[in-house]
């Protein structure tokens, strides 16, 4: 089962590389892309920012799962399920959407590379079977692929990349998913910002990533 979802995965990265996007958003500071993947009727997703921070400080907040309902858009609840290592966890979320459509939630596995010369940090967060008991009441993503680029500029600046493409699943049409493709992920970006000022994340060193 590892081996197929490590080979989905891969697909999936290699699918979101070679996609051809289209600017769809460009406002303070942040750009929405989407674009159709061939294989599926849902928007894929990409945004691009520029950030004030250091690296360690935006990866532990990345890492920091009960702090996801404050700024992660339509968050309602976000657990840690299993800490693999420093740099390696499970978590488990319910997404809260509006009546009358079913909440949603997912298990998400997080893992946190670094390249040792060029420092870029990729955080990897794909949505994987098992581990919590599908709930009565709560549709089950089970299709979900997300992935942050993290590249150290000068200044104290970060260019961040995120790419996402998730299959809501249930009985929600495409079309209506596409609507909404890049709401939630403009106001995402828009929290971030203001949950790195935090002092729990001000002066983080970690030991496993080079500033």
């Amino acid at each position: 089962m590892r081996w197929v979802m490590l080979c989905l995965v891969a697909g999936m990265n290699t699918a979101m590389a070679q996609t051809d996007w289209k600017l769809n958003t460009d406002k303070g500071g942040i750009k929405i892309y989407t674009s159709l993947l061939s294989d599926s009727k849902v928007k894929a997703v990409k945004v691009s920012c520029n950030v004030q921070s250091t690296l360690s400080q935006f990866i532990t907040l990345l890492l920091d799962v009960k702090s996801a309902p404050e700024w992660v858009y339509h968050t309602k609840s976000a657990v840690l399920v299993k800490q693999v290592s420093p740099s390696e966890l499970y978590y488990y979320s319910e997404v809260n959407l509006p009546w009358p459509i079913q909440n949603r939630d997912f298990v998400a596995h997080l893992t946190v590379t670094q390249h040792p010369v060029t420092k870029v940090v990729t955080v990897d967060g794909p949505a994987v079977g098992g581990m919590v008991p599908v709930k009565t009441g709560i549709v089950r993503i089970e299709n979900s692929m997300g992935k942050w680029v993290i590249t150290p500029l000068v200044n104290g600046y970060l260019s961040v990349i995120y790419t996402l493409h998730v299959d809501p699943g249930g009985s929600l049409p495409a079309w209506l998913v596409n609507m909404f493709a890049t709401e939630g992920p403009y106001k995402i970006f828009e929290n971030l910002q203001q949950q790195l000022l935090k002092p729990a994340y001000k002066g983080v060193k970690l030991a496993y990533i080079k500033e």
